[in-house]
């Protein structure tokens, strides 16, 4: 089964994630609902935090087609695959 994994920390709430995956693995939360979750400072150096975060919902569902990928601007996306390999974000 794959399992889809998000580093909540890293997370800017971008939405590419939701937008590109074509099986609706991902779903947007407030972020107020993770008051424990403490953002990345190298990320927020970079990048602005939105109002929400991004939950992988439907993680088994995941083809694997990377999309998601290449889309984090946080790179904060690790997928496992059946087989065991480990795909994670790379931030174009």
């Amino acid at each position: 089964m794959v399992q889809v994994d998000i580093a909540l920390e890293k997370c800017t709430g971008c939405a590419h994630c939701r937008d590109v995956c074509p099986v609706n693995v991902f779903e947007l939360k407030p972020r107020d609902q993770f008051p424990g979750v403490v953002d990345d400072a190298g990320v927020a150096a970079k990048f602005q935090f939105r109002t929400e975060r991004s939950l992988a919902v439907n993680g088994p569902e995941c083809i694997v087609c990377e999309a998601c990928l290449f889309e984090c601007e946080g790179e904060c996306i690790t997928i496992t695959d059946d087989e065991g390999h480990v795909h994670t974000s790379t931030y174009k």
